[in-house]
């Protein structure tokens, strides 16, 4: 009998691997980046004090999306989680892309986060 491989308990693990090495301060807080099938998420957390600082999600009301599973989507969020943090003062974040690949839909919201003026 085949043994049938649970992915999202691989990225687990790879995301507690990636945890132990990186995490965000006051100066230098944490983009933490969650996807799920219908959307993306994106919050800045600075671990010291245990706060979420600024968040962004395709569950956005004040945002417009025709599609929230796509790049497009991902490339607006990112947009609008660097627009949010530097609002609040935040210009330098240590990228987590919690134990997913860097490709696609990850690889586009860190992207348009750095070129709207965020600092990885």
């Amino acid at each position: 009998m085949f043994n049938k491989v649970d992915r999202n308990a691989n990225r687990i693990k790879r995301h507690k691997r990636i945890r132990n090495k990186i995490s965000g301060t006051g100066t230098c807080p944490r983009l933490t980046v969650y996807r799920s099938d219908a959307h993306i998420y994106a919050q800045i957390i600075d671990d010291e004090i245990g706060n979420t600082l600024v968040s962004a999600s395709t569950l956005d009301k004040s945002l417009d999306f025709t599609s929230t599973k796509n790049i497009e989507a991902a490339k607006k969020i990112g947009e609008t989680i660097a627009k949010r943090a530097i609002d609040a003062g935040i210009e330098e974040v240590v990228f987590d892309r919690s134990g997913y690949i860097y490709h696609g839909r990850i690889k586009a919201l860190a992207e348009a986060a750095r070129e709207a003026g965020l600092k990885f």
